[in-house]
């Protein structure tokens, strides 16, 4: 029995209400005593062989039955935690051959839903409510931990769909209390409610590759509408290397020259044509107006529904239809499980920003497509970094897309230093100066150490940002100087550090008096707080400086306003020597130190950002924590890009500066 999709109310006392499991559909035939146990898809292909825990669980089970049952459930992936998990888990135990299944690590389950036969008897003329009488007294208790019987909600679904938008389920089954059982029938006794825009489509062909892809750029999609084969979009997304190589073979031997659609297809490379044999998987956010797929990722290959049956799936979530549930239209009327609110996202990355969603709703390892057709293969996004918020590196890649218009350029050309943080903030990090084994188009550069030549990463382009952010080094710290001259630094830097015990008002109390030191010299100065707990003014210089003339001119204004105002500031180098005090650090400005830079993510709990400010902000006073990675884009909308001033100066006018120290 098939589900249709249609609107269904979340509180109706003649409706059942059950998680929609993103699995394979499965009949379970289970002989008494232990005898033998068969798994059939819908399309009467046999699956035992590929699930040999799940048979053998049966088997096991069945030693207690005296006559044989049929039941109807889902196969499902299960996660870490033991909890269903999505179809694409799915996709490394599902093409198996006889024999084969075992060398995949992949856990599955068989969750019940439904009784058809007990011996002589067939349930399928009784109402739902009695099959599921008989199907709990029957798989209730089985004792093994892989074998399930549904959630299920009488009457009242509010709190199921609740949980299914939190975990990122693809949604409910709303049946009818009364419902029969028919068989091989959609009927709009079962409903299905989704949350996530998924179905299946038919492969039509793939595009050549593009850069460093390998095997093909994206499949071809299609519809059956009317009995021929409608385009429906590519999809270039959620593939990984070993699944490009995978759907790759299946594809070559069904290759033509003739196109299966009637209507022309928009090409993006250089299309090839398939017999319209294979089915994909497909999460998508919505359908264009003209019946175009907007972001589709792919997901996986099915093997148990036949291509003609492909259709468009034209019904959408329920929204405010639902009578007395707290959820709005607004909340679920749209595709994203997650509430997302794209801030400052550009145009030309709002796919990229998309895509990283689905992956991360997906859990899935794969290529991402970048604006300019680079690949970068993200893994583990879901994996918390900021546990107390509990944020995810997906939430900083996804930052990092946001913000790159104004990020780039102030990284451009600068040899860049990663302090890595792997398992989250409250881990221990480490540095990594050197570039090892960095992808394809990665922009590295030898630089000279003490300890010989390095291959460092160089900023400025978005892969290099994503890249480093795909490998846990939160922060953007580069370089005072460029690559193209590493010994004369573009700007100085004075870092505000407290500390323990130093409130923020007192770091801005500091900032000031520098703030003074400088207008006193006519000096332009550009304050941005760290993103953890200081203060950054940074000083630019005029071009060809050396290091050492930046260090020094800081030298000289940390050291006035230390003098000033002992009781706060201070220049003391060794921390015991310090007290409660602010530390103004002068040395930073060496070749190779680096400080976070403007718009930098940081490894704070709060998740701050590294965010310039006016001196007007400086003086009126700020909340350091009110700056984070869910703040900045909206920031960015309302202030601009306050750094721009700091690129565009011409420096600092070193003349004065000696005049004002032969006043001092």
């Amino acid at each position: 029995m098939l589900a249709s999709l249609a609107d269904a109310p979340l509180v109706d006392r003649d409706l059942v209400y059950e998680p929609k499991y993103d699995g394979i559909r499965a009949i379970a035939e289970i002989a008494a005593r232990g005898g033998s146990v068969r798994l059939w898809s819908r399309l009467g292909n046999d699956k035992t062989s590929q699930f040999p825990e799940i048979t053998e669980a049966l088997r096991t089970w069945a030693k207690r039955l005296k006559e044989p049952i049929v039941l109807d459930g889902e196969v499902v992936a299960l996660d870490a935690k033991g909890q269903p998990a999505g179809f694409q888990n799915l996709q490394g135990r599902i093409h198996l051959k006889t024999g084969d299944a075992g060398a995949s690590s992949a856990r599955t389950a068989f969750i019940a839903f439904d009784v058809l036969r007990a011996g002589t008897t067939d349930f399928r003329g009784q109402p739902l409510v009695e099959r599921r009488k008989g199907l709990e007294h029957i798989f209730g208790d089985t004792g093994s931990p892989i074998l399930r019987i549904s959630e299920i909600a009488h009457g009242d679904g509010r709190a199921l769909h609740k949980r299914a938008v939190a975990n990122g389920w693809e949604g409910l089954i709303a049946k009818a209390a009364s419902s029969r059982y028919v068989s091989g029938k959609r009927s709009p006794d079962w409903r299905k409610l989704k949350l996530l825009q998924e179905q299946e489509f038919v492969v039509a062909g793939w595009s050549e590759p593009r850069k460093s892809r390998t095997h093909f750029g994206a499949l071809i999609l299609g519809v059956y509408e009317g009995g021929e084969l409608r385009y429906a979009g590519h999809v270039g997304t959620g593939f990984d290397s070993k699944e490009l190589e995978r759907v790759m073979a299946l594809l070559a031997p069904l290759e033509t020259k003739t196109s299966p659609f009637r209507q022309k297809v928009p090409k993006n490379e250089t299309p090839h044509w398939v017999k319209p044999k294979l089915i994909a998987q497909v999460r998508f956010t919505e359908w264009t107006s003209d019946g175009i797929l907007r972001q589709p990722v792919y997901l996986g290959l099915r093997d148990d529904k036949k291509p003609e049956e492909v259709r468009r799936e034209d019904k959408q979530v329920p929204g405010s239809k639902v009578p007395g549930s707290r959820f709005g239209g607004s909340r679920f009327g749209g595709s994203k499980v997650r509430t997302i609110e794209p801030g400052t996202v550009e145009p030309g990355t709002r796919n990229l920003f998309d895509q990283l969603h689905f992956l991360e709703d997906a859990r899935r390892d794969a290529f991402l497509t970048l604006p300019d057709g680079a690949e970068l293969k993200v893994t583990n996004l879901h994996k918390v970094f900021w546990p107390k918020l509990k944020l995810t590196k997906g939430d900083l890649i996804r930052y990092y897309v946001q913000v790159a218009p104004y990020l780039l350029p102030v990284v451009a050309d600068r040899p860049m230093v990663m302090k890595r943080f792997p398992n989250g903030i409250d881990a221990e990090p480490f540095y990594q100066h050197r570039a090892m084994d960095v992808p394809k188009g990665i922009r590295t550069a030898n630089i000279e150490h003490s300890d010989g030549a390095k291959a460092q990463l160089i900023g400025g382009d978005l892969l290099t940002l994503l890249y480093m952010a795909q490998i846990a080094a939160i922060s953007q710290d580069p370089w005072f100087s460029r690559v193209q001259s590493l010994e004369n630094a573009d700007y100085a830097a004075i870092d505000l550090d407290p500390a323990p015990g130093v409130t923020f008002d007192e770091i801005l109390d500091v900032a000031r008096w520098v703030h003074d030191e400088l207008e006193s010299i006519g000096a332009p100065g550009f304050p941005k707080t760290s993103g953890a707990e200081g203060l950054h003014i940074y000083i630019p210089l005029p071009a060809g400086t050396p290091y050492e003339a930046g260090m020094l001119f800081c030298q000289i204004v940390a050291t006035v306003v230390a003098q000033k105002h002992p009781k706060i500031a201070t220049v003391e180098r060794m921390v015991k020597k310090r007290g409660r005090q602010v530390y103004v650090d002068f040395l930073q400005n060496i070749p190779g130190k680096t400080l976070a830079t403007a718009y930098s993510a940081r490894a704070s709990e709060y998740a701050g950002v590294s965010t310039p400010l006016t001196w007007k902000e400086v003086h009126d006073g700020i909340e350091r924590e009110a700056f984070t990675i869910k703040t900045m884009p909206e920031r960015l909308k309302k202030a601009g890009d306050l750094w721009a001033g700091l690129r565009k100066s011409k420096g600092v006018n070193l003349e004065r500066v000696a005049r004002y120290v032969n006043k001092k």
